[in-house]
C-alpha cells in the first residue's frame, strides 16, 4: 500500500496539481522537414503572386494586370508595324526607358504591399519564429520584386522578338538586341526592386509608401531633366551628358551602351570615356546602400 502524499498529510495545505491530457484528434505531422530553402522559396512566391494580386481580391488585381496590359501595348504596336511596313518598331533597348513611367507607377503601387502590412500590424515577429531569418525575409522581399520588375520588361520584348522572328522581314533578325535588353532588363530589375521595396519599407502605411516612391522618381527624373536643358542652353553639353545619369533609367541605359553598344535613349548621349564604368559604379552603390537601409530597418523592427 503506498503512502500519502506529504501535502495530504499536512492539514490546511493545499491539494496537489492534477491535470488530463484529452485526445481530441490532432495529428502530428510526420512528413519530411524542408527547412529554411523551402521557407525562403515559400515567402517568395507568395509575395511575388502577391505582387501582381493573385491570391488576393478582385480590386488587388486592377492595377497590377492594368500595367502589365499597358507595358505590352507597344509589343504588339511593334509587330503591327513589323506586319505592315516590314521595318523594325520599337527597338528593344529602347522599351524600358520608353515605359519608365509606367514602371515607376507599378513599382510605387506594389513595392508598399510587400513591407508596409507586415510592419503595420507588427507580425514580422512571426516569420522570424521559424527558421526564416531577417535576411530571409529581406531576400524573398527583393527577390520578388526584382522578378515581377524583370517580367514586365522582358515579357513585352520577348513578345516582340518572336514576333519578329516569325514576320518575313528584310535582313536578319535583332538577336544581338533582343539579348541586349534583357541583360538591361535585369539591371533595371534589381536596381528599381532593391530602391522602391527600400523606400516602402521606411513607413508602414502603404499610402506614404506608395507617395515616397513616386516623389523620389519626379525628383530624379525632373531634377536631370531640369539640370540637362540648362546646361544644354549654355552650350554645357559635356556637362550635360553627366546630368541624364540623376535619373536612375537613364543610368541604366548609360550602361547598357556602355557594354553592348547599343543606341543612347536620349538626345546628347553620355559621357563618350567614363560614363560607363562611373554608371557601374553608381548602380551598384546604389543596390548596397538600399540593402544595407533594409537590414538595418528590419533590425530595428524585429526588435520593437
Amino acid at each position: 500500500m503506498s503512502e500519502p502524499s506529504p501535502a495530504a498529510t499536512v492539514p490546511g495545505s493545499p491539494a496537489a496539481p492534477t491535470g488530463v491530457i484529452h485526445d481530441i484528434g490532432y495529428r502530428h505531422y510526420e512528413g519530411r522537414r524542408l527547412g529554411r530553402g523551402a521557407s525562403l522559396a515559400a515567402l517568395t512566391l507568395h509575395s511575388l503572386r502577391g505582387l501582381f494580386g493573385l491570391g488576393r481580391t478582385a480590386r488587388a488585381k486592377i492595377m497590377p494586370f492594368l500595367l502589365a496590359g499597358i507595358m505590352l501595348l507597344p509589343a504588339v504596336v511593334s509587330i503591327a508595324i513589323m506586319v505592315v511596313a516590314k521595318q523594325q518598331g520599337v527597338a528593344y533597348p529602347t522599351f524600358a526607358v520608353a515605359m519608365q513611367a509606367v514602371l515607376a507607377v507599378f513599382l510605387a503601387a506594389q513595392a508598399p504591399y510587400l513591407v508596409a502590412p507586415d510592419l503595420r500590424f507588427r507580425v514580422l515577429p512571426l516569420y522570424l519564429s521559424r527558421p526564416v531569418t531577417k535576411g530571409d525575409y529581406i531576400t524573398a522581399k527583393l527577390t520578388a520584386m526584382t522578378i515581377a520588375m524583370f517580367l514586365l520588361v522582358a515579357v513585352p520584348i520577348t513578345v516582340t522578338y518572336i514576333g519578329e522572328l516569325l514576320v518575313d522581314m528584310p535582313g536578319p533578325p535583332h538577336t544581338k538586341e533582343y539579348f541586349a535588353a534583357l541583360a538591361g532588363a535585369v539591371v533595371f530589375a534589381v536596381l528599381l526592386g532593391c530602391l522602391g521595396v527600400a523606400i516602402a519599407s521606411f513607413t508602414p502605411r502603404r499610402g506614404l509608401g506608395v507617395a515616397a516612391v513616386i516623389a523620389v522618381y519626379l525628383l530624379t527624373s525632373g531634377v536631370s531633366a531640369v539640370l540637362v536643358g540648362v546646361l544644354m542652353s549654355v552650350s554645357r553639353d559635356s556637362a550635360a551628358a553627366w546630368a541624364w545619369l540623376v535619373n536612375p533609367f537613364f543610368l541604366v541605359d548609360c550602361l547598357q551602351v556602355w557594354l553592348f553598344g547599343t543606341t543612347p535613349n536620349n538626345d546628347g548621349g553620355y559621357p563618350p570615356d567614363a560614363g560607363g564604368p562611373v554608371a557601374l559604379v553608381a548602380i551598384v552603390a546604389l543596390i548596397a546602400l538600399s540593402v544595407t537601409a533594409l537590414v538595418l530597418r528590419y533590425r530595428k523592427a524585429a526588435a520593437s
